[in-house]
């Protein structure tokens, strides 16, 4: 019978990452949610929600261990009160409102508001250029 330590391989893996660099663990965390987010959206997409959840929850846990944000693309792709992955038409909802986008998740029945403030910003910039 072969006794394996779980904390032991725990710490080799924490250890060999941590001796990588801080920009090699960024790019490879990277690339780690490029991978569960398209196995998410593939999983959704066979209407199997459970794993595409399971999927945005490890991609969760993955940056939190190693320190690393989540980026902006995949940030709006899960709902942030109950981390499951939305599919617009499929369990979201998308609305356009006064300078925002509001995503509805039709699983926690929340809602996320993104603002655009850039182009605010723009459209108020070419607003006044044609005032003077």
């Amino acid at each position: 019978m072969i006794n394996i330590n779980v904390n032991n391989i725990y710490t080799e893996t924490v250890l060999g990452m941590m001796k990588l660099g801080r920009r090699k663990i960024i790019s490879i965390v990277n690339e780690n949610f490029d991978r569960l987010f398209t196995l998410a959206e593939k999983e959704v997409l066979r209407h199997n929600m459970e794993r595409a959840d399971r999927y945005v929850e490890l991609a969760r846990k993955i940056g939190m261990r190693y320190n690393v944000p989540i980026p902006a693309k995949y940030k709006r792709r899960f709902c942030k009160h109950c981390c499951s992955y939305l599919l617009p038409g499929v369990n979201a909802r998308v609305r356009t409102g006064k300078s925002k986008v509001i995503i509805f998740c039709e699983n926690c029945k929340k809602y996320m508001r993104i603002p655009f403030i850039r182009e605010v910003k723009e459209r108020r910039k070419t607003r006044g250029v044609r005032g003077k």
